[in-house]
């Protein structure tokens, strides 16, 4: 027997309706990831490229190439969106614990849609001030360092108000990436900022094992370890408990209760 096509017509045209969305979520996540791309090579102003690279080059394993990984680079080039989301993290963390034990945004927490609106201008009002404070002091610490061109209380005034701007706007691409884009705005750029420095860090290995400063089984071991974790995390965040959920049985309105039920056992709506 043919299946009917009344509704095919419809279930297609619903079905493209739905793509069509993914698509361009799909591609204003891609566009926003590409700014952001962008953004890591503009340098902040009165910066010395040579000099700073030759800095960087000196920082090789330390906690500074650490960061530099995570900021996809950003950092090494000291670029406008050289601090990244970290303010914004460190400043959303802060709001969230504070929430638990300052009464007054324990109260906003309970109002709501207002409340949470009121605790997310909270978090930018605190991710301004820590990108201020960070700025200033990743300007005063290059400046130190003789990679800026003309120092003084102009280029870190000048570098700690990019910085801050730069972080600003990558907390405003986030929330878009988030509204109008696939999964969390802020996710995906520190994500972006990973894999961007990936290519970097797999053939600094392996020009180390190349160069027998590292035991091909640690790097074996070390890869192992890292699709463990990966795998472990994905295990974690997909994973699902069945909690069974027991509902009290309820009275239709004019059923039958007991006191009337030797009275309406002739009704329709009475089940003995």
């Amino acid at each position: 027997m043919a299946k009917p096509l009344s509704s095919s017509p419809l279930a297609a045209f619903g079905e493209a309706g739905r793509l069509t969305e993914l698509r361009k979520r799909f591609f204003f996540l891609l566009g926003g990831l590409i700014v952001y791309r962008i953004g890591t090579f503009i340098p902040v102003p009165g910066i010395d490229p040579d000099a700073l690279a030759r800095f960087f080059q000196d920082q090789q394993g330390t906690i500074l190439s650490m960061f530099n990984m995570f900021s996809g680079g950003a950092l090494e080039r000291l670029s406008i969106l050289a601090l990244g989301v970290m303010p914004y993290i460190s400043a959303s963390i802060i709001v969230q614990m504070m929430a638990v034990v300052v009464p007054q945004l324990q109260a906003l927490r309970k109002e709501g849609e207002a409340g949470r609106r009121k605790l997310t201008q909270y978090t930018r009002y605190g991710t301004v001030a820590l990108a201020a404070f960070q700025g200033a002091g990743a300007a005063v610490a290059f400046q130190n360092q003789g990679v800026v061109i003309a120092p003084g209380p102009q280029f870190v005034f000048l570098a700690t108000m990019t910085l801050t701007a730069g972080t600003m706007f990558l907390m405003w691409l986030g929330e878009q990436i988030t509204e109008r884009g696939l999964g969390n705005g802020i996710s995906m750029i520190i994500l972006a900022g990973i894999i961007a420095g990936l290519p970097a860090a797999i053939g600094g290995t392996l020009e180390l094992v190349r160069n027998g400063e590292i035991n091909p089984a640690l790097a074996l071991i070390l890869v192992l370890m890292v699709a463990g974790v990966t795998a472990f995390v994905v295990f974690v965040e997909r994973a699902q408990r069945r909690i069974p959920v027991n509902y009290a049985k309820r009275q239709q309105a004019g059923g039958c209760s007991p006191a009337r039920r030797p009275t309406c056992r002739s009704s329709s709506t009475c089940r003995a």
